[in-house]
């Protein structure tokens, strides 16, 4: 690619055109889904009056491409029945096949072992599948999910602290659930749920009255860099010989009653802390719509007026709670009559539910929050807010483990800090170019780069590889942060899948070839057995990310983005592409490949590149 185009930016056929937009309207079924109906309508002929769900997953390497695995659990469960003639799970398994409707999608079946139906797809139908694809843009693969709205409430810093390491994972995984599901067709509401409310704020504001009498004269000045200012601040407020605490207290009263200095005042540190976060999410390229703490203010006392007419609060000890099951108590209201994090969490579930109208409210926090989202939810159930489980609107707490040092501790810097979230993305941008210069110097390519390019290339790896080492990982697990592993140009990482999008670009590219053209005009074949794999696995994404969306886990995308590369790989030793016989179909295979390895990179939030 030359060097007038960006090294980050879009190539042509990422431009959505007027007959993908049509087609985006009129998605289509994964094949998982297909082949689900096809073996249901199976299961309702070889066991009639049985309610059987379909139990089908991917084959292993040499035993068809899917497997219908009901055949053993229906034969347990039909043992001693007299209104059974099945002798054994294969008999099952046989009848199961027999029964399959025909359908083009099916190429051959068989029965294996104890009664697995193995399915082969249909390779015709397989190519097929990936044209219209081409032809009519990925958006015709989005999952199918039974909402129409969600609520993801993520990242929610507190305002006056600087973003941090421990931020970040609810953050990156947040935007993801977001994009996964705004590439469903769900309308998502992106809530950034701020601390910005709260005792701190009297703290804050009276610090700010004793240092700047003038603070509205000096501006921003007054304030300078916020991080020190809280930690000033919070000395004070601790010093048992001051009367500093008492009046910060009064000051959280005066703020509360709507006192225009305090307001003021707490707007001032609110606007800048604002802007910090502003910067961080802009170099993350994450979206969110703020609605803080104290934008439900105003509701708590109606809702727990709704609550106690219900019979739900109760007073303990001169507090107010709510007994979940019986034993448990939520504190909605503190002895000294002020409301807490369950008070607004409360007034904030009953205004998604109410006002905003959520299907689905997912909240994405460490799992040290899990028992209070159980109380929170287990007390909105008890109140009518939500339905039964099988039904919406639904809640769901996505929890997630911490991000550890090398030393297998929380992650912190040296001095104890926690690692300020702008220093660790600027490090991955710094250690990503001098690698990349490097890399380009001892390959003799280094003049082919502008500055422009170094720059906005490092920048797109770098933080593509901090995000990828989070999200490849299971969210409830912890996971150790290190540069050098994610910054590897090997193994599963984003760099190895940034190299893995490169090269097929340029072999795209080598053709010099029309690609929209091809794709119109042209049909993909498949000769070698490496050739269907992969177009297989190109077609298996769609079911990958619907699995993502209904379990929220977005690393099963990640697994799924790296053994497609990895298909890729082996397609691409064992099939010469340019200037070979089956050259047109090859590189429209390339280009399926490489717009879907797109799409999961625009998922999980990261910037593909197309030179490197």
């Amino acid at each position: 690619m030359g060097d007038d185009e960006g090294s980050t930016s879009s190539p042509p056929d990422s431009q959505t055109r007027p007959h993908e937009l049509a087609a985006a309207e009129h998605g289509l079924e994964s094949v998982k889904r297909k082949l689900c109906r096809l073996v249901a309508s199976s299961l309702s002929a070889t066991v009639p009056g049985l309610d059987v769900e379909t139990i089908l997953e991917v084959s292993k390497a040499g035993f068809g491409d899917y497997q219908c695995n009901n055949a053993m659990s229906l034969f347990s469960s039909l043992r001693g029945s007299s209104d059974t003639n099945f002798q054994n799970p294969r008999a099952i398994g046989q009848a199961i096949l027999n029964n399959l409707p025909p359908s083009d999608i099916v190429e051959s079946t068989s029965v294996a072992g104890p009664g697995y139906v193995n399915i082969v797809i249909s390779s015709d139908w397989i190519a097929q599948r990936i044209q219209h694809m081409l032809i009519y843009g990925i958006k015709t693969w989005a999952p199918t999910l039974p909402i129409k709205r969600a609520v993801v409430d993520f990242s929610s810093p507190n305002i006056a602290k600087e973003m941090h390491v421990g931020h970040l994972r609810s953050t990156i995984i947040g935007d993801t659930v977001a994009r996964m599901f705004e590439f469903a067709n769900i309308e998502v509401l992106r809530r950034n749920h701020v601390g910005d409310w709260g005792t701190q704020f009297g703290m804050l504001i009276e610090f700010l009255f004793e240092q700047f009498p003038n603070w509205e004269e000096v501006g921003n000045q007054a304030i300078g860099d916020l991080q020190s200012f809280y930690k000033a601040s919070k000395e004070k407020f601790d010093n048992k010989e001051s009367d500093f605490k008492v009046k910060a207290q009064q000051a959280v009263v005066r703020l509360q009653q709507g006192e225009e200095r305090y307001r003021a005042a707490w707007k001032k540190i609110c606007e800048i802390s604002r802007d910090e976060f502003e910067s961080v999410y802009k170099r993350l390229g994450v979206e969110l719509e703020e609605k803080g703490e104290s934008f439900y203010n105003p509701y708590i006392l109606p809702v727990l007026e709704e609550l106690t007419k219900k019979g739900l609060v109760t007073e303990d000890k001169g507090a107010q709670i709510i007994l979940i099951e019986g034993q448990s108590a939520l504190i909605v209201v503190k002895k000294d009559g002020g409301f807490n994090y369950a008070s607004t969490d409360l007034a904030a579930l009953w205004y998604r539910l109410n006002v905003e109208k959520a299907e689905l409210i997912v909240y994405l926090t460490d799992v040290g929050q899990k028992l209070h989202f159980h109380k929170l939810f287990s007390a909105a159930s008890m109140a009518g807010w939500l339905p039964d489980q099988n039904e919406y609107p639904k809640t769901s707490h996505v929890g997630f483990g911490l991000v550890l040092g090398l030393d297998g501790k929380r992650f912190r810097t040296r001095c104890t800090e926690v690692v300020r979230l702008v220093d660790l993305l600027d490090e991955a941008k710094s250690q990503c170019k001098a690698q990349l210069i490097e890399r380009l110097t001892e390959n003799g390519k280094i003049a082919d780069w502008t500055n422009d390019e170094l720059d906005r290339t490092s920048e797109a790896i770098g933080l593509g590889a901090v995000k990828y080492a989070d999200l490849k990982n299971n969210r409830l697990t912890n996971y150790t942060f290190s540069f050098e592993k994610m910054l590897s140009d090997k193994g599963n990482t984003a760099v190895y899948l940034q190299y893995a999008h490169a090269r097929i670009c340029s072999i795209v590219e080598k053709a010099s070839k029309d690609i929209d053209e091809l794709t119109t005009k042209a049909s993909i074949t498949f000769i070698h057995a490496d050739e269907r794999a992969l177009g297989l696995h190109v077609i298996r994404f769609q079911e990958v990310l619907e699995q993502a969306c209904t379990d929220l886990f977005p690393h099963y995308l990640c697994d799924y983005l790296y053994s497609l590369s990895e298909a890729f790989s082996k397609f691409y030793t064992s099939c010469q592409v340019v200037g070979s016989p089956e050259e047109t179909s090859r590189l429209l295979l390339c280009q399926a490949t490489a717009v879907v390895m797109r799409q999961c990179f625009n998922l999980l939030g990261i910037t593909p590149v197309y030179k490197l």
